[in-house]
């Protein structure tokens, strides 16, 4: 069975660093699963990787569709699987490295999505529901149907939230049941899947001094930039951290030092949800990108062989 090699990890963590050192080592080419970094014109904050941090080394899923357009998780994986046959086709190997852990997921599970046909209807009654009484109401809703589901989702998350209990409302089935139906057929490949863990304080610590060097790089200016194409805070692309928050700075309702310092508190409970989204999943071999040891006692389990 053919390989693919998963590097995971909250943000700024070093997986694009430890992607491209794995990709020189054994011939690989890396995919990327970060639900912001495929988006143009996005490229500070999204710390997308720049062509010098890549070393030469081929990056799929990067920069490749306008914000204004929707993507999904469905999406991802589709166009993954495609890229993952393509390496393979020319005898290396994919390395998929990102911190969207539902994308990751989403693909070593071989999920097969549903081709469901969306009912306005439904979901424009739960979105003035949000709006009337709060997403806390519907978040609690979802965890009397779909406690697993719900545990995945951020309770602010109101997009998600109201996706899982708009699909629960047209099928009959929750989230998680269709989940499970979707993971009946095996993955043509298997996967050995790495996972940065940093120390805490060293992590935190990478992660304010690299949103103040997004700001030194110009994030406001490409903040703005973004608003003059039309962008607004609610769309999807704009969701990511250090975007919605800089709109908010330049629409004068957060002062500059606040929303810098916004940024920073975001970014690290987010990288706080990620850590503990991958600790979920046994499968991951957990690296100190600090040791050295740590790493080559992970990869020891790890034998690549050109298909």
């Amino acid at each position: 069975m053919s390989q693919i090699l998963v590097v995971a990890g909250p943000t700024a963590s070093g997986k694009t660093s430890l992607a491209v050192r794995l990709a020189k080592a054994y011939g690989g080419e890396v995919i990327s699963a970060d639900s912001m970094q495929i988006y143009q014109h996005m490229n500070i904050a999204s710390a997308k990787p720049t062509e010098e941090e890549k070393q030469g080394i081929p990056h799929h899923l990067l920069d490749f569709i306008s914000p204004f357009e929707p993507f999904s998780v469905a999406d991802y994986v589709k166009l993954a699987r495609e890229k993952i046959q393509e390496i393979l086709s020319r005898g290396n190997l994919p390395i998929v490295a990102g911190g969207t852990g539902l994308y990751i997921s989403s693909l070593v599970d071989n999920i097969e999505f549903a081709e469901e046909v969306p009912d306005p209807m439904v979901r424009n009654r739960l979105f003035e529901e949000a709006e009337k009484n709060g997403i806390e109401l519907l978040y609690a809703r979802l965890q009397a149907i779909d406690p697993e589901a719900a545990a995945a989702i951020h309770p602010n998350n109101q997009k998600r939230v109201i996706r899982a209990l708009e699909i629960y409302e047209t099928t009959g089935l929750t989230m998680t049941e269709q989940n499970a139906r979707s993971r009946m057929t095996p993955a043509p490949f298997s996967s050995f899947m790495l996972a940065l863990c940093p120390p805490r304080e060293l992590l935190y610590e990478r992660i304010n001094q690299r949103v103040d060097a997004m700001v030194d790089e110009g994030l406001f200016e490409e903040a703005k930039s973004l608003m003059e194409m039309g962008l607004t805070r609610d769309m999807q692309s704009m969701q990511g951290i250090g975007y919605k928050e800089a709109f908010d700075y330049l629409q004068g309702t957060l002062s500059k030092e606040d929303c810098i310092e916004e940024i920073k508190r975001t970014t690290r409970r987010y990288a706080k949800r990620q850590l503990t989204w991958f600790r979920r999943d046994a499968r991951y071999h957990w690296v100190n990108p600090q040791e050295e040891t740590s790493m080559m006692a992970a990869m020891e389990a790890f034998t690549w062989k050109n298909p």
